[in-house]
């Protein structure tokens, strides 16, 4: 992927990368930046955690299909490279199969377990 072109993208301090509940069809790398992820609960934002540069978010939605779990908001001016779902996918299908399933199986968790840990606040 290195000696392909990237797409990428420039966002400021405060913009929303994507929002909770959206169809995802990308994922993203960070080059330069930080995005904080965050989940909704009743009327506030619950920090999940923050990505910081070399750091991946939102490969989540790509492997399992489902919608994005948390919403992403930039910190201060940051690039993003950009990972389509195609992109993705022609990766995934070279992948050993055994692989494909365990990465399904550590989404399931990790959605399981954010769900279960903020139902605990």
């Amino acid at each position: 992927m290195i000696d392909e072109i990237l797409e990428r993208r420039v966002v400021y301090d405060g913009d929303r990368v994507f929002k909770e509940g959206d169809r995802g069809d990308r994922a993203y790398i960070v080059q330069e930046g930080g995005v904080d992820i965050l989940k909704t609960r009743g009327a506030k934002e619950v920090l999940l955690g923050r990505v910081g540069r070399g750091g991946v978010f939102g490969e989540m939605a790509l492997i399992d299909d489902k919608p994005r779990m948390a919403t992403a908001r930039s910190v201060g001016t940051t690039t993003l490279i950009i990972i389509s779902r195609r992109k993705f996918t022609e990766k995934m299908a070279g992948a050993d199969p055994f692989i494909r399933a365990l990465m399904g199986i550590f989404v399931r968790n990790i959605r399981n377990l954010t769900e279960q840990n903020l139902d605990r606040d």
